[in-house]
């Protein structure tokens, strides 16, 4: 058995190309034409429709769904990831076993019109943005009525999930797994070659759309830090909520030292998933480069107003 025949039991039928590429339909997004692109050689794979990339056929195939049997064979034939220190402290999470994908759900059940009722009115996410996010939810369990945003590094890999109720009267709001938040939000779906835009949470790099990676907190943690450095990124967008503004400071203080060209946004009172995609995307292109005496004024002034 060869890796085209093993691919076409996890992704169905696929089209062969040049150059050693298979293409197939992508099971992130649906779309329904082959626009998911595998090389067989390179192992590198690309949804040319919602971006999902990665590096490693092992992980699209885990990504995708495959059982233990299938993993097994595609490890024979194509090898599994070598896997850093910081990729093995995260490699036994996996998303809640009450995980309910949105496109395996049932449209009729309560809990499946009261999640997609939040995230589509509520958040004004899309269904696009519900496939590409690979976007599900919990109608029991320990995340038991809350809707779960995964997180896969760059070789499809879950690095970290969140959790958000979608019923107004939980007495708490948001469930994270106890992991280490030392990772890049959304690596899967960052362009390294274009400019990032730093974020809290993972509804506000949703609302961004483009190449947004979210901290899951306030703090510029070593992973991303060391990338952005090693992909040399010419500029970062830091578009973090108005209470956090000296943490937003001290990121424009680390970047700027490191040659990094940064744009602080201005978020007044709603931060970017409240703001929705337009206002955003405005207050991005209306931002301008923070030089490092504007840097030292709005930090003096942040003393102050402590």
């Amino acid at each position: 058995m060869n890796i085209k025949t093993v691919l076409q039991s996890i992704l169905g039928r696929g089209k062969t190309m040049s150059n050693n590429e298979i293409a197939f339909q992508c099971p992130f997004c649906h779309h329904h034409k082959k626009k998911l692109q595998v090389n067989t050689e390179s192992q590198k794979w690309q949804c040319w429709v919602c971006g999902a990339k990665g590096r490693s056929i092992y992980a699209l195939a885990k990504k995708a769904g495959a059982d233990q049997h299938i993993l097994q064979k595609v490890g024979d034939l194509v090898g599994k990831p070598k896997r850093s220190i910081t990729e093995k402290a995260y490699d036994i999470l996996s998303l809640p076993k009450e995980f309910i994908s949105f496109t395996k759900g049932n449209p009729k059940d309560p809990d499946f019109i009261n999640a997609f009722h939040y995230l589509t009115v509520n958040r004004k996410i899309t269904k696009y943005d519900i496939l590409k996010y690979n976007i599900g939810y919990c109608d029991k369990g320990l995340y038991a009525g809350m809707i779960i945003i995964p997180s896969y590094d760059e070789n499809g890999q879950l690095n970290f999930f969140t959790g958000r109720t979608y019923y107004s009267d939980r007495s708490f709001k948001h469930k994270n797994p106890k992991v280490s938040k030392d990772i890049i939000g959304f690596d899967l779906l960052i362009n390294w070659n274009e400019p990032i835009t730093i974020v809290e949470g993972a509804f506000d790099a949703i609302a961004v759309k483009r190449n947004a990676i979210p901290l899951f907190g306030k703090k510029l943690m070593d992973t991303l830090k060391t990338k952005m450095i090693e992909k040399q990124i010419k500029r970062v967008n830091i578009a973090l909520d108005k209470d956090a503004i000296n943490d937003a400071l001290d990121i424009c203080q680390y970047l700027i030292s490191n040659g990094i060209e940064v744009y602080l946004v201005e978020m007044n009172d709603q931060d970017p998933s409240e703001l929705g995609f337009t206002s955003i995307t405005n207050r991005i292109s209306e931002s301008n480069p923070l030089t490092s005496s504007q840097l030292m004024q709005k930090k003096i002034l942040g003393s102050f107003s402590k």
